[in-house]
């Protein structure tokens, strides 16, 4: 993992957990289609720029573990990723604000980000961001949410977008992956405000 420098940032060849929430009580995904939609965005403007390794979307926000892609001749690369959340989420909101015939923002104006610079942490991460419908009491059983990257990891016969290799060298089988998510982990240093 490359040393941290500018954690306010976004830089090539570097991890990050990104997430927002929707504005104020709203929600982000009302239905299947939504979810569905979101997933297609990604493909189009992050997959371009960075390799994901998890993600957890929940109906009032969303989490990303991804690493930034090094990417040449960019002159700000902040700029430039930055460019393609906003891509992203504006793209998404305009649709969501027409199929539901509402207006305003739907998300923070701050997109949430903390670059990742040990190990112990990015497993953390993993554990807590596959496990956050169970966590927001959306669920009792990991395997039962439908909108993470969980199910990739466990079904590793299926082709994915998600990054699994680097993960899974954290693991000695795809067993022990299941049986650390079943586990107790303390999100004690785990920032998400």
């Amino acid at each position: 993992m490359k040393k941290n420098t500018n954690i306010d940032n976004f830089e090539c060849g570097y991890v990050y957990h990104i997430y927002t929430h929707a504005n104020g009580k709203d929600l982000i995904f009302r239905e299947e289609e939504n979810y569905r939609y979101f997933l297609e965005k990604i493909l189009k403007y992050i997959i371009p720029v960075a390799e994901i390794y998890a993600y957890c979307l929940l109906p009032n926000h969303f989490h990303l573990l991804l690493r930034f892609k090094e990417l040449k001749q960019i002159e700000n690369e902040h700029f430039y990723l930055m460019k393609q959340f906003s891509n992203l989420l504006n793209g998404y909101a305009k649709a969501y604000n027409k199929r539901y015939n509402r207006t305003g923002s739907l998300f923070l104006d701050y997109l949430k980000r903390k670059r990742v610079n040990d190990e112990k942490y990015l497993t953390k991460l993993l554990h807590y961001i596959h496990n956050n419908p169970v966590n927001h009491g959306l669920i009792k059983d990991i395997r039962n949410w439908r909108y993470s990257s969980y199910h990739a990891y466990i079904d590793i016969t299926k082709p994915s977008n998600i990054e699994r290799t680097e993960m899974m060298k954290y693991f000695d089988t795809v067993n022990d992956f299941i049986a650390y998510h079943q586990s107790d982990v303390e999100y004690d240093f785990i920032q998400t405000s």
